[in-house]
């Protein structure tokens, strides 16, 4: 399936249920933060080891699909909504970060663009 064509399904989704009336922009950015917040529950008092293990069990890596799922499916209405090419935008941001990222200063550093001179 295409980025496109999950927008068309979520949409069609919306329509049969006369939900598109409340899936405004405001209401969608707030579900996205809600479901990115159900997915941080998830891992947040996880040990960095044991959130790299977290998909190794079968009921929490459920539960990690799921909210995944959730995020992007917000997300993918919000884009719908507001008319935004998520393809085009990630590899405009892609792009962007590259310049602000020069391998040559980046490489092993997760300094913030802003810290690594050049």
């Amino acid at each position: 399936m295409t980025l496109r064509s999950l927008q068309q399904a979520l949409a069609e989704f919306a329509v049969e249920r006369e939900w598109q009336q409340f899936h405004t922009p405001k209401n969608l950015a707030m579900a996205l933060a809600g479901e990115s917040g159900e997915l941080l529950e998830i891992f947040q008092w996880l040990t960095p080891e044991q959130s790299a293990q977290v998909m190794q069990n079968s009921e929490r890596s459920q539960h990690v699909r799921e909210e995944m799922a959730d995020v992007l499916a917000y997300l993918l209405r919000l884009a719908d909504v507001l008319d935004v090419d998520l393809e085009e935008a990630l590899a405009e941001k892609i792009e962007k970060n590259r310049r602000k990222y020069p391998v040559h200063l980046a490489r092993g550093n997760a300094d913030k663009y802003t810290q690594l001179g050049g």
